[in-house]
C-alpha cells in the first residue's frame, strides 16, 4: 500500500480551466486526464487524501469516486458542499487532519497555514487552495494538481529527509 495526496481537482468545472490557465479545451478533456493520471498513480489498495475542492457538482462525486482508485479520504475545501461531503465512497471526511508518517507529522488542510502543529519539529503542512501560485513556507507543500502535472503525489516525493 502506498500513500498519496492531491487537491483542487475541480472535476467538471470549466471555470477552473480559465481562472487557473489549465491546458485543456474543455471540462470533459480535463476530467479525462485527471482520472487517467489518478488511476495511473494510485492503485486500488493505496490510500489517497484529497485536500479539497473535488468537483463542481456534488451530484457527480459518487460516480467519480467509483471510477478513481484507492481508499479515498476528504479534507473539505471551500468548494465542497454538503453533497460532496456526504457522497458514498469516502473512507473519511474532515476539515483538518494530522497524520504521523514514521517520525514525521503531517498537518493536512485545504488551506495553507502560517504556522501549524509541530512546525518547529519538522512537521509538514500539506494543502491545496492556492493552485500552485503561493510562495510556500519551509516544510509547506501545495499538493494540488496544478503543481503536480494534474496527478496525485506520493508520500515519497513529498517527504524530505528528516533532520
Amino acid at each position: 500500500m502506498s500513500l498519496f495526496f492531491t487537491a483542487d481537482t475541480h472535476f467538471g468545472d470549466h471555470r477552473t480551466i480559465n481562472i487557473h490557465k489549465r491546458p485543456f479545451a474543455n471540462a470533459a478533456a480535463m476530467d479525462a486526464v485527471l482520472v487517467e493520471r489518478w488511476n495511473a498513480a494510485v492503485g486500488p489498495d493505496d490510500e489517497i487524501w484529497h485536500l479539497g475542492d473535488v468537483a463542481r457538482r456534488a451530484a457527480d462525486v459518487p460516480g467519480l469516486l467509483a471510477r478513481l482508485n484507492g481508499r479515498k479520504h476528504l479534507v473539505r475545501g471551500n468548494n465542497d458542499p454538503d453533497g460532496t461531503v456526504a457522497a458514498e465512497g469516502w473512507a473519511s471526511v474532515q476539515d483538518y487532519a494530522e497524520l504521523d508518517i514514521g517520525d514525521r507529522k503531517l498537518a493536512l488542510c485545504h488551506y495553507p497555514f502560517r504556522s501549524w502543529n509541530g512546525q518547529a519539529r519538522g512537521a509538514l503542512n500539506l494543502h491545496g487552495h492556492s493552485h500552485g501560485r503561493l510562495k510556500p513556507l519551509p516544510r509547506q507543500i501545495d499538493v494540488g494538481v496544478d503543481g503536480h502535472d494534474f496527478a496525485p503525489v506520493s508520500i515519497e516525493r513529498l517527504l524530505p529527509p528528516a533532520g
